[in-house]
């Protein structure tokens, strides 16, 4: 009933909102005489600001067309490498020249982006700063309402089969980036390889800010989940596509829902955020104004997440704590198979953590450490970036100037100590 009602919302506010838009038009372009009303930079901006709040905000592209080589710039393809009924596998492909041919051989980053809300290009920043000196993969996950029932579900465990199907496909020379969510199915992925034996484990594994072990520093998100029953998310927050939707009738965790849950943290700033972009359209300040727009485009763009998986999550991951008491069992190849990241001996581990982060508190990524007892200590690694929050540790000026570099060393070094060990 809920997603029907939102429905019934935007059918409302769509008309209204296209409305604000051209009329705000008409309030700032110069060809137009409303512009030279007195107060019109105010009502234009004001406009802007209703039409914003109103409009639907479809998924953006990546719009990541070039990176920069060795002083040369590169154009960058995107292609689809694997496609699947709830997900894609990207290919940011470098068409390099012959001047840079020997750029072929970097490092194969596969990265995987959260399932939990937003769409892959939230980590656009984190890709394009990944380019210049890596191949790059990434997960692009599927809005669940825009795909058809006959597709079957999607549980947690088909998340630890896609990464292990995506892993294997790149091969063993390949490093692999989870970045929140992912980072739990992941490190379940790679546990059940090594306890399998199979040779296409990848190199090095960096986790960054993922509720590993959620009984470290719990954030309000923890708190929710500890405070409420199972029983109460499958009856509160789960609801069926429309019709209108391919999707139609599939049980889901609304986008919407998950929207209104980011926003309710920190209500204060998003409101303050507008204020801001109203003054700054006001006062001609675009610079500003274009920053707001860039980030709640991509910040308002939210999927359906299948119910299964949103639900297997919540009692696995965070009423449970299955991966840290070693009590996951993951259904992998017609079996159940229980997750023992001790079996990882030959993957090199890079976590990551936000000093102020509040959706995965300190501690609860670097719980990886103690789980994974199997792989030497010259192999682990730990970073902390000060005065950094969740986003802040794969997008933005932290992410680029500070923590990518150590990431980017710790690749380069997990290769180089697989190539001599294969001399060996």
């Amino acid at each position: 009933m809920l997603y029907d009602i939102r429905e019934a919302q935007r059918a409302f506010l769509n008309p209204l909102s296209h409305w604000a838009d051209s009329m705000s038009q008409l309030y700032a372009n110069p060809y137009s005489p409303l512009a030279y009303m007195p107060f019109a930079n105010r009502i234009s901006a004001g406009l802007e600001l209703v039409h914003r709040l109103g409009k639907d905000y479809e998924k953006p592209a990546f719009g990541v067309h070039s990176t920069r080589i060795e002083g040369r710039d590169v154009t960058v393809v995107e292609r689809i490498e694997v496609s699947r009924p709830f997900c894609r596998l990207l290919k940011f492909e470098r068409l390099l020249p012959d001047a840079l041919a020997h750029r072929q051989d970097d490092p194969v980053v596969l990265l995987f982006a959260p399932l939990s809300g937003h769409h892959a290009t939230l980590l656009r920043d984190t890709v394009q700063t990944l380019l210049p000196d890596h191949t790059v993969y990434i997960t692009d996950w599927i809005d669940a309402r825009m795909v058809p029932l006959m597709d079957g579900n999607f549980q947690l465990d088909d998340y630890v089969a896609y990464a292990i199907e995506f892993i294997r496909h790149l091969g063993p020379d390949v490093h692999v980036i989870s970045v929140c969510q992912p980072t739990v199915p992941v490190l379940g992925a790679i546990s059940l390889m090594s306890s399998l034996g199979d040779p296409a484990v990848p190199r090095s594994m960096t986790m960054m800010g993922g509720p590993i072990d959620t009984r470290r520093s719990p954030t309000q998100v923890n708190d929710l989940a500890q405070t409420r029953s199972f029983e109460w998310f499958e009856r509160t927050v789960i609801y069926r596509v429309p019709g209108r939707y391919p999707g139609a009738g599939r049980r889901v965790y609304p986008g919407f829902l998950q929207h209104a849950g980011f926003v309710a943290m920190n209500p204060d700033r998003h409101v303050t955020s507008h204020w801001d972009f109203y003054l700054s359209l006001v006062t001609g300040d675009m610079q500003d104004a274009d920053a707001h727009r860039r980030f709640y485009d991509e910040y308002n763009a939210v999927l359906d997440l299948p119910a299964e998986f949103y639900l297997d999550t919540i009692r696995t991951v965070f009423q449970d704590h299955a991966l840290p008491l070693g009590r996951w069992h993951v259904w992998f190849e017609g079996r159940r198979q229980r997750v023992v990241p001790a079996d990882i001996r030959r993957v090199a581990l890079l976590t990551i953590e936000g000093e102020l982060d509040d959706i995965s508190g300190q501690g609860q990524t670097r719980a990886a450490h103690d789980l994974c007892a199997g792989i030497p200590k010259s192999m682990k690694r730990h970073l902390t970036a000060q005065g950094a929050g969740h986003y802040g540790i794969f997008s933005g000026r932290r992410w680029r100037e500070f923590i990518y570099p150590q990431v980017r060393d710790f690749i380069a070094s997990s290769r180089q100590r697989a190539k001599l060990r294969v001399v060996a």
